[in-house]
């Protein structure tokens, strides 16, 4: 990037144009811009109109710039969707492995190019489906996975070495396991690890912060199993991206955009920083790190969301830890348009906000995305309802243009305005969390979990008292009870043909040897090395998630949220 400065207005110009906005405000406009004041959800001051004086102060190569380009913010690559449309990566995740097999299969031969693996409560929270804390939610709202078998099974004839595959796993506690179990599947198959091409989830925050399970593991030891999971992906896996930071359910749980993405890039500053005292490169690393954002209904402000982070992200890898590769200073993130605002009255309304939220993260430079479908609020979508979520990012990819183009919507005055202010804030609230002593301890001490439920109260109030409009909740309810009805999707009995599964595992494979690999594992709980490796070999000795979690409970112990 050049250093010469290029600004775009002169300074008699801006003067001249104040002098007219003043003279239209008294003029033309008068009275008519509408009682009180507006603000983004991020509340962020919206004006009436805005013109190049609210941008004045950019510098065109500087804060916009080109895509492929630092800073970034108009896109990580420089012909965006003209060279790689975004991903088209739908959720599928229900019942026994077998079942999920078929969800997939139908996506992909419908046009998915990738997939997108939710799990049950019992397996994100790492119990076997025969615990008694797993009882009634095997196979409910994701697919249960107990061990290295099931894993065969959900990818059985799927190409693993030609799709790329997201394990939405909340815990890294849970990501090691399944990761573990994904790669020997692979393995078994005869793919080179080198080929596997995908996403963990392994965010520390699904732990410790969002989640509400009843045996949560210590922060620092979430941490430290998210590290190393990211460090064995950098030595073995370099297509793999080991973590992707979760703005996503923090949004869902209760913080604005700005939150979001302040979290996830103090997640990643902490995770460097680990990685970085290991002995690892910065660029052995970060070009591998990823992040997943929720779009919801501020239009504009998601889309400055998305620009902001690239230029954020860029700023901290480059200045902070000086990297050397280019690419470990591009944010790379996939979208899900926002479950928080799915409603179960008049469902059908929901296929008309997720198609607004999935055109603002293909104008917000996504490389992939899952659009909700109109019946999640009640279940996993049906194969219908599935259809047409997979159908409205097709028609948003080949029917309308928006990928023609880099970055549409560079030069608003509104939206480069809303970028500046995002970024700016953003930056500060990074900085607070650096300030009560990284994010760790925010989370340790209970600060972070104040944050995110002063902000859910703040707006479950709003929507209460009808400040927050949402149509056909609190704003034009409809009197027919029965309007939008839709069929609901039925879950598959699971339960009982997990626990058979797992009764015949413990019978046929070889006890010595996992008995071997456990141990092996609980003593190196007690060092420092990766954990990984250790994982890997248990899954190769036949042992079941829940095993391996109950390891980690055990040497690790249990913590409590400090809602004090």
């Amino acid at each position: 990037m050049t250093d010469a400065k290029v600004h775009l207005f002169n300074p008699e110009a801006i003067s001249k144009l104040r002098e007219e906005s003043e003279k239209w405000q008294r003029e033309t406009l008068k009275d008519k811009g509408g009682a009180g004041e507006y603000f983004t959800e991020s509340g962020i001051p919206i004006d009436l109109v805005y013109t190049p004086e609210a941008i004045a102060w950019q510098d065109f190569l500087q804060d916009t710039g080109y895509p492929g380009q630092p800073p970034f913010i108009r896109g990580v690559y420089p012909n965006m969707y003209r060279g790689r449309l975004f991903t088209v990566r739908q959720l599928a995740g229900f019942g026994a492995p077998e079942d999920c097999n078929e969800r997939i299969k139908f996506l992909l031969a419908n046009g998915a190019t990738g997939v997108n693996i939710v799990f049950d409560l019992p397996t994100i929270r790492g119990y076997n489906s025969d615990d008694p804390e797993a009882e009634g939610n095997v196979g409910q709202c994701g697919v249960t996975i107990d061990s290295l078998e099931d894993m065969e099974r959900l990818f059985d004839q799927v190409p693993v070495d030609q799709v790329s595959v997201s394990l939405v796993t909340h815990l890294p506690s849970v990501t090691v396991a399944l990761l573990s179990m994904y790669l020997v599947m692979a393995e078994k198959r005869g793919i080179p690890f080198e080929k596997l091409a995908g996403t963990t989830q392994n965010d520390f925050l699904m732990e410790t912060t969002v989640g509400s399970g009843p045996e949560i593991l210590p922060p620092r030891a979430s941490f430290r199993l998210q590290c190393d999971a990211i460090e064995y992906a950098a030595r073995h896996l370099p297509r793999w991206n080991p973590v992707s930071y979760n703005g996503y359910n923090l949004r869902e749980a209760g913080t604005n955009a700005v939150q979001e993405v302040a979290v996830a890039i103090a997640n990643a500053i902490a995770t460097a920083e680990e990685l970085i005292r290991r002995g690892l490169p910065v660029d052995a690393f970060a070009r591998r790190m990823s992040f997943f954002w929720d779009l919801c209904n501020d239009f504009f402000e998601e889309i400055a969301k998305c620009r902001a982070s690239r230029k954020v992200f860029y700023e901290v890898m480059q200045n902070r830890f000086q990297a050397k590769d280019e690419r470990s200073c591009l944010m790379r993130y996939h979208v899900q348009t926002a479950g928080i605002t799915l409603t179960k009255v008049e469902p059908l309304n929901n296929i008309a906000r997720s198609a607004v939220q999935g055109l603002a993260a293909i104008l917000g430079g996504a490389q992939s995305l899952h659009i909700d479908s109109y019946d999640e609020a009640y279940s996993a979508p049906t194969e219908q309802a599935a259809l047409v979520s997979l159908r409205t990012q097709q028609i948003l990819q080949v029917e309308t243009n928006v990928v023609n183009t880099v970055d549409p919507l560079a030069g608003s005055y509104y939206v480069e305005y809303l970028t500046g202010e995002m970024a700016k804030r953003i930056k500060e609230y990074v900085a607070e969390i650096e300030k009560r002593g990284g994010l760790v301890k925010a989370v340790d001490d209970g600060w972070l979990h104040r944050e995110i439920s002063n902000y859910a109260y703040m707006q479950q109030r709003a929507i209460e008292k009808g400040e927050k409009k949402i149509v056909g909740v609190n704003y034009m309810k409809s009197a027919d009870a029965h309007l939008g009805q839709i069929e609901v999707f039925r879950y598959p009995e699971t339960e009982e043909r997990q626990k058979a599964k797992l009764r015949a595992l413990r019978e046929s494979r070889d006890n010595d040897r996992l008995t071997a690999a456990l141990e092996v594992l609980k003593a190196k709980c007690g060092t420092t090395e990766n954990l990984m490796p250790y994982v890997v070999e248990a899954v190769r000795a036949n042992a079941t998630l829940g095993e391996i979690e109950e390891v980690f409970r055990r040497e690790f112990g249990l913590w409590q949220f400090p809602l004090a």
